[in-house]
Parts: C-alpha cells; structure tokens; sequence
C-alpha cells in the first residue's frame, strides 16, 4: 500500500514541487550571505561583528557612513535590479516564444543609451556649454545635470518599447518578427549613438562612454526606491496572470482556447516589463545578459511553470548581479570596475555553456 501511494502521480508530483521549494529558499538564504560577503569585503574592512553593530545602531561614525551611505544602497540597488532585469527577461521570452528576447535583443537598453547620449551631446548635460551640435547662442536648451540624462535615457528606453509595439499592432507582426525589429531597433540606436558622439567632445565622449557601462553603485536611495516600487508592482501583475503565462507557453490556440486573451495580455506583459526595464536602465546604465541568463537557469532548474519559473529567476538574477558586482569590488578593490563588465565577461560564457548542454541533450 505505502508502494502505491509512493509511486503515485499526485505524490511524485508534490515531492518534486517540495524539492523546488526548498530550492528557492536555498537561494534566497545563499542571497541573504553574500549580502552579508558583499557588506564585508572593499577597501574600507570591516567584520561581520562591526556590521552587526552598525546595522543596530552601535558602530561607529565611518563605519556608519560606509554601510549606510556606500555598501548597502549598492547592494540593494544590485538586487533590485537583478530582479526586476529577471523578471523583464522571463516575461519577454514566454510573450514572444523565442528564448533570445531580453531588454538588449528588443533594443531597449540601446534606446537608453542613445537618449543619454542625445542628453549628454546636444542639450548639454555633459556640461559643455558649447560643441559641434550644440553651439553657445543655442543656450536656452542646456540641460545640465543628471537627472536630465536620467530623464531622456528612460525616453529612448520607451521609445523602443512604443515603436516596436506599434509595428506589432499596425503590421499584424508574429513575434519571431517583433524580435527582428528590436535587433533592427538596437541598430539603429546604435548608429544614432555612434553618430552623436563622432561630433562630440573629449569629455562628452566620456561621459557617454561611463554612463554606458553598467553601475549599480550610482542609484540614490530615492532611485532603489522607485525600481523596487516598479518591479514590486511588475512582479505581482505577473504573479496574477501567472495562469495565463503558463498557457500561453503551451501555445497561442491552447491559450486562447482556454480563454486567454493573447493579444491583451501581450501587449500588456510588455508594456510592464519595458517599463521596469527602462526605469533599471536609466538609473544603472546598460547591464547585459542578467534578463537573458537568469531566466535560462531558472528554467532548467524548475521548468517552465511560472509559479516557480518567475520567482526563482527574480533571485537568480538577484544573485548574479550582486555576485558580479562583489567580485569585480574584491578585483579591483576600489569598485571601479563597472559591474556591466563583469556581466558580460561571466555572461557570454556561460550562455553558450547553456547553449551547448541544451544541444547535447
């Protein structure tokens, strides 16, 4: 009798979803101490007892001010954004069908970039009062500071969005096609850029080139604040269509036979996660291949159900990027090395690594 019950479908499947259970808060207690890793090691060296101590309010002034003020809004911010990338990732491959969809392959994170590019080159917020296409009697469009390239690399960001949903609705476009206009979108933003910073100056130059490279540690408290909002809310829509997700990874007939408005749903899947990613992007620069790696090893370890699939890769992104961010903080020491280096250096690799196994198999 114990034989049968062991062998029977309903309770292989429950002790299945029991051990991917207690894989996800394996991850989250493994995210949890490499926080803690995260607030430990830099320049400034602290133990685990002075980080115990600042966080109850007990350390002292400079060990406040690297805690407080430095380590843990960087680690908050990486694991925000790891998150709330994750999360975008997951979306767009299950709404598109084509497991290559991220905020980079739909020419978000390159809209971003030509904004602040246009932000830093002609209205000035590079801080040049004059340059080759900006000239000192057309000061009334000097933007100077941050938050006007903030401002404009988060409206490149939803102009990509907007123009590929607009080709997508007016052209009836499948979305293999829908992936093939974002990489043509990612050209064009590209050569956009390129063609601003050919007339830029020196310095231009090299505010454009910094604000490219991904960095978790240039987000204020207020700027953590409004991506955890955002990806809070993403994360909870999805959540509540989770149903509809998983249908429609079955297939369009299978989803709209059991009632599923494909249409809306995408339209709609896609307009919160390039929100979520346009806001991470304007505030952290462009950060590659966390929203197209963490969903891919989310999926191997949980499948394709999004009740597990979603949240797993919200923490798996979480984990790379926080990871990426500490190791290139014990590399160089300083933090100077820009995490979207790291990302891409570990990245590349280890999706073609995901590549392969899945072709061998």
């Amino acid at each position: 009798m114990a034989s049968a019950v062991a062998s029977s479908p309903t309770f292989v499947y429950r002790t299945a979803v029991r051990g991917k259970i207690l894989l996800f808060f394996s991850c989250f207690a493994l995210l949890v101490l490499l926080a803690l890793l995260a607030i430990v090691v830099g320049s400034y060296g602290l133990s685990l007892g002075d980080v115990l101590r600042t966080l109850v309010g007990r350390g002292e002034g400079a060990m406040r001010a690297v805690i407080w003020e430095i380590r843990l809004p960087r680690i908050a911010s990486a694991v925000i954004a790891g998150c709330g990338l994750a999360l975008t990732g997951t979306v767009f491959q299950c709404l598109l069908k084509n497991p290559l969809a991220s905020a980079s392959t739909l020419g978000i994170s390159h809209g971003a970039a030509f904004g602040a590019a246009f932000a830093i080159v002609v209205l000035g917020a590079g801080g040049l009062q004059s340059s080759a296409l900006r000239t000192a009697a057309a000061g009334q469009w000097h933007l100077p500071g941050i938050c006007s390239v903030t401002l404009f690399a988060f409206a490149g960001a939803l102009a990509a969005t907007l123009a590929i949903l607009a080709l997508a609705r007016l052209r009836r476009m499948t979305a293999e096609a829908v992936i093939l206009a974002g990489v043509a979108l990612s050209a064009l933003f590209t050569s956009g850029t390129i063609l601003v910073q050919y007339f830029a100056a020196d310095v231009e130059i090299a505010a454009v080139v910094f604000w490219t490279f991904g960095d978790v540690a240039r987000a204020t408290w207020r700027e953590i604040g409004l991506m955890g909002i955002a990806t809070a809310l993403a994360l909870a829509y999805f959540v509540f269509h989770q149903w509809d997700l998983n249908a429609l990874t079955a297939g369009e007939d299978v989803a709209r036979g059991l009632g599923v408005d494909v249409d809306r749903l995408r339209r709609r899947g896609m307009l919160w996660a390039a929100f979520v990613a346009a806001l991470i992007t304007c505030f952290q620069g462009v950060i590659a291949f966390i929203g197209l790696l963490a969903p891919h090893i989310a999926r191997r370890i949980v499948g394709s159900d999004h009740r597990l699939l979603t949240p797993l890769s919200c923490l798996v992104g979480a984990l790379l990027l926080l990871g990426s961010d500490t190791l290139g903080r014990i590399v160089i020491g300083s933090g100077a090395l820009p995490v979207g280096v790291i990302t891409s250096f570990m990245g590349a690799p280890l999706f073609i690594f995901l590549l392969l196994r899945g072709a061998s198999r």
